[in-house]
C-alpha cells in the first residue's frame, strides 16, 4: 500500500493570495495541488477555469490535479493541460463515452483519472480502470464545500480497493 497524498484543493484559497495560500500547503506537506472545476450545470457552483489553474501553476511546481465537474469535458481538456495540468480527472456522470475521453486525457500527456458520485455503482467503471491512473470516489456530492462525508462511502473505498488488487 502507497503513502496518501495530501492534495488540497485552490477552492478553499484567498485568491488574492494564491500562491501563498499554495505555498503554505506545500510546506505544510501537500504533495499536489487539487483543481475543483465546477460549471453550474454538472454541479449547482460555479468555480473557475483554465486561468485560475495556470496561476496555480506559476506559483508552485507541485503535481497540479485537476478534477473536472462539468459537462462536456473534452471541449477543455486541452485548455487544462496548457494551462499546467499533470492530471485530469472526469465524471462518469458527466461523458458519453468514458472511455473515449479517458484516451483524449493520455494523449495530450497528462495523467488521466474518473470520478463517480456517491450514489454511482462502483461496478460502473470496471470496464475503464485498466485505463486510468486514478479513481476519485466522491465521499460528498459534488459542487458544495463543507459538506457531512456520507459514512457509506467506507465500504465503497473497500469495495473499490478489492478491486483494485483483484486487477492488480
Amino acid at each position: 500500500m502507497t503513502n496518501p497524498i495530501i492534495a488540497p484543493s485552490i477552492l478553499a484559497a484567498d485568491f488574492t493570495h494564491l500562491e501563498q495560500d499554495i505555498n503554505k500547503s506545500v510546506k505544510g506537506g501537500a504533495k499536489w495541488i487539487h483543481c475543483d472545476i465546477m460549471d453550474g450545470h454538472f454541479v449547482p457552483n460555479i468555480s473557475f477555469g483554465p486561468l485560475a489553474v495556470k496561476a496555480a501553476n506559476r506559483s508552485t511546481d507541485s503535481f497540479l490535479d485537476v478534477h473536472l465537474m462539468i459537462y462536456n469535458p473534452d471541449d477543455y481538456v486541452s485548455d487544462f493541460v496548457k494551462s499546467g495540468a499533470d492530471q485530469i480527472t472526469v465524471h462518469f456522470e458527466a461523458v458519453t463515452h468514458l472511455h473515449r475521453s479517458i484516451q483524449n486525457i493520455k494523449s495530450q500527456d497528462v495523467r488521466a483519472g474518473v470520478a463517480i458520485n456517491p450514489a454511482t455503482s462502483i461496478h460502473n467503471i470496471e470496464p475503464i480502470l485498466p485505463d486510468v491512473d486514478i479513481v476519485l470516489l466522491m465521499t460528498v456530492n459534488p459542487g458544495f464545500g463543507g459538506q457531512l462525508f456520507i459514512e457509506h462511502s467506507y465500504e465503497r473505498i473497500k469495495e473499490l480497493a478489492v478491486l483494485r488488487r483483484k486487477e492488480g
